[in-house]
């Protein structure tokens, strides 16, 4: 079978979660130290460890044929790439900040100031968008420091934490794009590599379906079990297995983790007991 070629991170958090993301999905990658390229033993892929910055125009060229990357590199210097899937990890803010002694009213404040950022065209688009005219030095590298040497007013770069703006006394004024990793695919794809995309993309979907979500069991006394049971949302409807006790009932369901402490705390009230919450590994709709 024809080989996808993926391109990942070179080193880093995301080029981690990478890697996680496809052994998750049961890929086994061979990973020498230092190597640029490798291929995965069980699933037909090659995996190519690429500078962030350089992936958009190997995408382009289709030297790869798919890619994991921050959606905000990709509106820098891919906008005109696919995003086949996003993948909910590497969350972070693309925003711009000044120092925290200033003074902060409206974007309109970087009228004619000087902002360091590696992201030139977000923040052309961003300011055109809000009227505004600022002069743009581009820095490949650490942009914190460039209001401290003078070299800046203000500077535009990605946020996770806000630690690093704290530690060189910046403080975060504007958010301009919130990004994610993404799963991008060349236009150039071969029709023989998509299918082997679509058998990556139903993978990818099984592990990131389980991260929403837990598996729950409970007991439910049978005269509360219409109760229990209207609190449960389920894939298609709970499961309810008679327990060896008489007037008890086991359930068995998924609840999605954004809403999880609030079902648990109504089923309680509503009397089930022994309630087990397990962690679901891969979810197949």
């Amino acid at each position: 079978m024809t080989k996808i070629r993926i391109a990942i991170q070179k080193s880093g958090r995301l080029n981690e979660e990478s890697l996680q993301i496809l052994k998750n999905c049961g890929i086994s990658i061979d990973n020498g130290k230092d190597q640029l390229k490798a291929s995965a033993r069980n699933f037909p892929m090659e995996v190519f460890y690429l500078r962030n910055g350089d992936i958009p125009q190997y995408l382009r060229d289709g030297v790869v044929d798919i890619a994991i990357i921050g959606e905000n590199v990709l509106i820098e210097k891919g906008g005109d790439i696919d995003i086949a899937e996003k993948l909910g990890f590497s969350r972070c803010r693309v925003s711009l900040a000044v120092p925290k002694s200033v003074k902060y009213n409206s974007v309109n404040d970087f009228h004619g100031k000087r902002i360091a950022t590696s992201y030139p065209n977000t923040v052309r688009e961003y300011l055109k968008e809000k009227d505004v005219e600022a002069d743009l030095h581009i820095i490949n590298g650490s942009v914190e420091i460039a209001p401290n040497i003078g070299l800046a007013d203000a500077i535009c770069d990605i946020v996770s934490s806000g630690s690093t703006l704290f530690k060189n006394n910046l403080k975060e004024v504007e958010v301009m794009l919130k990004s994610e990793a993404v799963l991008a695919v060349s236009k150039k794809i071969t029709t023989e590599r998509r299918a082997v995309l679509g058998k990556l993309q139903f993978r990818i979907k099984s592990v990131l379906q389980a991260r929403q979500a837990k598996y729950v069991l409970l007991n439910a006394p049978n005269e509360r079990l219409d109760d229990i049971l209207r609190l449960l949302p389920g894939m298609r409807s709970p499961t309810v297995l008679p327990l060896a006790e008489e007037g008890w009932s086991s359930v068995h369901t998924v609840i999605n983790k954004d809403k999880f402490w609030e079902v648990i705390d109504e089923l309680k009230q509503a009397g089930a007991e022994g309630i087990l919450v397990c962690p679901i590994e891969k979810m197949v709709l």
